[in-house]
C-alpha cells in the first residue's frame, strides 16, 4: 500500500492531521508521504493561500466568517463549473500524473479542496486507487458534502446527518475521531509534567493557547488573568508563531511570577498533562487534543465559521464552557481553577471522546479494505516504485 496524503495551505490544522495519519502509516511500515495539493496549481499559489489564510485569521477574522457563511449559503460555491472549482481543478492534471508516476494506490484528503481536485484528476486519468476524505472540524465544511470519494472519516457518529446531505452516503461514513499525534493518547501525571516544566507541583495550572498563530484576544485576557488570579494559580500562555504577541506579553507580564509566556513549543502534550484547565480557541485540532487528555476547556471565541460548530459541539458535551467577552472568560477561569469537583465533572464528560484515536482507526479501516482485496502483500514492498521528490506543477 502506497499512500499519498493531500493536505492544503489553509492553516496548520489540516497539515497536523496529515502528519498524525502519516506517523501511524510509517509505524506500520507503509510508504506514506504528504503533499500540499495547492502546489499542483503552482507553488506560488500555495504560498499565497497560506499567507492569505494566516492574515485573515490574525487580523481580519470577520472576513473569514463572511467567506465561510457565503459558501454555506450558496450550494454552488464549489460545484463543477464554479469559479472556485475551475481554479482548483486547474491543478488536477499534474496531480494525476504525480499519483500515477508515484504508483500510489491509497489517497487521503485532509481538506475538501484536495478532494475536489482529486475527483477531477481521476476523471482525466482513471486509476485503481482508494480515496478518502478526513473531516478536521466538527461539522461538514462547505464543499465537503459534494465529495464523491470512497470513504469519509468524521469526528463523531452524532454528526453523520450533517455529512449525508450531498453525494456522501451513509455507507461511506465512518466515525473515527479527528486524528491527532499519538503522544496525546499517553499521559504523564500532573506532578511529573509540572516537575518537567519547572512548575510547582501543588499549584493550580491553566494553559492558554489560541492556535499556532496566537490569534484572538489573548493579550487582553492574559492581563486580566494576571490581575485577578491568586498566587497559587499559574497560567502558561503559548503564543505559537506570533512573535509580536510573545514580545508584548513578555513585557506586560514580567512582574507576575505566576504568569509564564512561551513562544513556539513542541511540549504541548506535556503542558496539557500539567494543566487543570485549557483556554483555547475551538479549532478542530486543539479541542480534539484536549479531549484526548480529558482536559476541561474554556473556549475563546477568536474566529468564526467552522470554529463555531466546534464550540457548540464541545459545549454540548459538558466538557467546555465559554463567555462572550474577556471579563467573562477570566471569571470562568478563576472559578474553575478553585472548583476541583466541577473540573472533575467536565473531565469525565470528555471520556467517550478521549477513546477516539482517529489516525489508528483510519489506518485500520484502510488496511482492512486492502486486505479484503488481497492486496496488502502486493503493496507492502515500499521500494516497488520510486516516488518523485516534489510535485510537478
Amino acid at each position: 500500500m502506497r499512500t499519498l496524503i493531500l493536505s492544503c495551505s489553509t492553516g496548520q490544522g489540516h497539515n497536523s492531521v496529515a502528519k498524525a495519519i502519516k506517523n501511524v502509516f510509517d509505524a506500520r511500515g507503509q510508504y506514506c508521504e504528504i503533499v500540499d495539493a495547492l502546489s499542483f496549481i503552482s507553488p506560488r499559489f500555495a504560498k499565497f493561500m497560506d499567507w492569505g489564510h494566516a492574515t485573515m485569521y490574525r487580523k481580519i477574522p470577520v472576513l473569514f466568517k463572511l467567506g465561510y457563511r457565503f459558501s454555506e449559503n450558496h450550494d454552488g460555491s464549489f460545484k463543477e463549473g464554479s469559479p472556485a472549482w475551475r481554479m482548483l481543478t486547474s491543478g488536477s492534471k499534474p496531480m494525476a500524473k504525480y499519483i500515477k508516476d508515484g504508483g500510489f494506490d491509497n489517497i487521503i484528503c485532509t481538506h475538501n479542496f484536495p478532494g475536489i481536485m482529486l475527483e477531477q484528476a481521476l476523471k482525466k486519468m482513471p486509476m485503481d486507487v482508494y480515496t478518502s476524505m478526513v473531516a478536521t472540524d466538527y461539522t461538514c465544511s462547505p464543499g465537503m458534502k459534494d465529495s464523491n470519494l470512497h470513504r469519509c472519516y468524521i469526528p463523531a457518529k452524532s454528526l453523520s446527518r450533517d455529512f449525508t446531505r450531498g453525494k456522501i452516503t451513509a455507507d461511506k461514513i465512518l466515525a473515527t475521531g479527528i486524528p491527532v499525534r499519538q503522544d496525546f493518547y499517553t499521559c504523564l501525571t500532573k506532578a511529573e509534567a509540572r516537575d518537567k516544566l519547572g512548575l510547582p507541583t501543588d499549584c493550580r495550572h491553566a494553559v492558554m493557547m489560541s492556535g499556532s498563530m496566537g490569534c484572538g484576544p489573548m493579550a487582553d485576557l492574559a492581563v486580566k488573568l494576571a490581575e485577578t488570579l491568586p498566587d497559587d494559580c499559574h497560567v502558561t500562555i503559548i503564543c505559537g508563531t506570533n512573535e509580536k504577541l510573545y514580545e508584548e506579553l513578555s513585557e506586560k507580564l514580567s512582574a507576575y511570577p505566576n504568569m509564564h509566556v512561551l513562544g513556539f513549543t513542541s511540549e504541548i502534550s506535556t503542558l496539557m498533562d500539567s494543566a487543570d484547565l485549557y483556554l483555547t480557541k475551538p479549532g478542530g485540532i486543539s479541542v480534539t487534543e484536549a479531549a484526548a487528555k480529558k482536559l476541561p476547556m474554556v473556549l475563546i471565541q477568536a474566529v468564526a465559521g467552522c470554529e463555531e460548530y466546534n464550540r457548540d459541539f464541545f459545549l454540548a458535551t459538558g466538557g467546555a464552557v465559554t463567555s462572550k467577552d474577556t471579563d467573562g472568560l477570566a471569571e470562568l477561569c478563576l472559578k474553575l481553577l478553585t472548583d476541583e469537583e466541577r473540573l472533575k465533572t467536565m473531565s469525565n464528560k470528555l471520556a467517550d471522546l478521549s477513546r477516539f484515536n482517529g489516525a489508528k482507526r483510519i489506518y485500520s479501516d484502510i488496511a482492512a479494505h486492502f486486505a479484503a482485496k488481497g492486496a496488502m502483500d502486493e503493496f507492502n514492498d515500499t521500494r516497488r516504485v520510486k516516488t518523485p521528490a516534489t510535485p510537478a506543477p
